[in-house]
């Protein structure tokens, strides 16, 4: 069995200030990779409407894959039983061959199945959690194979609409312990959980970014395996995470603390990239289109930790092909990493670590970094001409 290819993500963690700050800000760049995943490549079912588009196969939309190469799609993604088995990964590994676009993640479909109705890892019908425990290792060990960085985990189902008399402590507990017998049966894999708060169910398990991290630590701290203790006690995290920008939105989250989470302890293995209204339901709108300004605080924090992972695209484009929808996409992403690369470090450093000598000047000097070239306004020691420190 080959293992998972498990980037080191401890430097994420480091803690740094003032002009060692400035300096990596001034070295390091954000360069995206993307990846994206192929269940969107297709339209989804939907309450409300019919399809707009026809279905796709796993072929076609492979196809459409391979012709985004060129523009910088370099990875996907794609669900266990679903979109990739055993009956078709030949037809995987031959497509990753030919076109160099990496199978990154696979992941297993703990939410769909009339099965899970109840719940995967944390069901209490210890059949049905079985069945969910089985494939998440199955999914973890064909990753294994195929030389994948993870395997994003979702709970999707596993949560309720009305908490009376629920054991939520006994809820969560299954669902850890689900994980790390997952983990210990295929040891030396990583997983980047994906918090969710609520859709399908009401309300989700571990549904909020820090109730990820607090998870990825108790999971490792019930592993056995002797390799996963040997990874662990040598620093690296093997239960990290996989933040989504319209998950965190939902969740009234805002986007830099919550990803400065996982990055303080080196657990951001991957992200997943859309748009999304404060709060409302899960839309998966194409990135940058809504709240750019929480985009670029995002990008900011990745840039100060030294991110050099995978911009994951998961959008839902019903009204537009998907190939379009992705360029839009990497677009918006390349765009606004440029505009974080070239902005003023050694201004920014110096207004937030002694505010009371700088009011005002973040403020201003962020104003005039987003605006069009062809308004002249004032100066920044113009407009800040009547601030004295207080």
């Amino acid at each position: 069995m080959k293992k998972m290819t498990l980037p080191d993500l401890r430097s994420q963690a480091d803690f740094l200030t003032g002009d060692a700050l400035v300096a990596h800000l001034q070295s390091f760049e954000l360069t995206p990779k993307f990846s994206a995943g192929i269940w969107f490549f297709s339209p989804a079912d939907s309450r409300f409407h019919a399809k707009y588009k026809q279905n796709e196969s796993i072929e076609a939309r492979l196809e459409i894959a391979a012709s985004l190469k060129d523009y910088g799609l370099d990875a996907l993604e794609a669900h266990y039983p679903y979109e990739i088995d055993e009956s078709n990964l030949k037809l995987w590994k031959d497509f990753t061959r030919d076109t160099g676009i990496r199978l990154l993640t696979v992941i297993p479909l703990l939410f769909y199945d009339a099965e899970f109705e109840f719940g995967s890892l944390s069901n209490p019908d210890d059949q049905i959690r079985q069945m969910a425990i089985d494939r998440t290792i199955r999914s973890l060990h064909l990753g294994q194979e195929l030389g994948c960085e993870f395997s994003v985990v979702w709970p999707g189902i596993d949560g309720y609409e009305n908490p009376f008399g629920i054991n939520l402590a006994h809820m969560r507990r299954r669902f850890a312990e689900g994980l790390a017998e997952a983990l210990d049966a295929a040891p030396g894999a990583r997983i980047a959980f994906e918090p969710k708060p609520y859709e399908p169910r009401g309300r989700i398990l571990y549904s909020l970014t820090p109730e990820g991290v607090l998870l990825g630590q108790q999971v490792e701290a019930m592993l056995k395996h002797e390799e996963n203790r040997s990874l662990l006690e040598d620093g690296h995290k093997l239960v990290c995470m996989n933040p989504e920008i319209g998950h965190l939105l939902m969740g009234f989250e805002d986007i830099a603390y919550a990803l400065s989470w996982p990055l303080s302890e080196g657990r951001l293995a991957h992200t997943h990239w859309n748009s999304q209204p404060l709060g409302n339901y899960d839309q998966d709108l194409n990135v940058g289109l809504i709240s750019p300004e929480q985009m670029e605080a995002g990008l900011y924090v990745l840039k100060m930790h030294g991110y050099n992972g995978w911009y994951g695209l998961d959008i839902n484009p019903e009204r537009m092909p998907v190939d379009t929808a992705l360029k839009i996409s990497m677009d918006a992403l390349r765009a606004a990493s440029d505009r974080v690369n070239h902005l003023d470090h050694q201004l920014i450093v110096e207004a937030v670590e002694a505010p009371s000598q700088h009011r005002g000047l973040l403020e201003a000097y962020m104003i005039r970094a987003r605006a069009p070239q062809t308004i002249n306004l004032p100066s920044i020691q113009e407009t800040l001409a009547s601030v004295r420190p207080q």
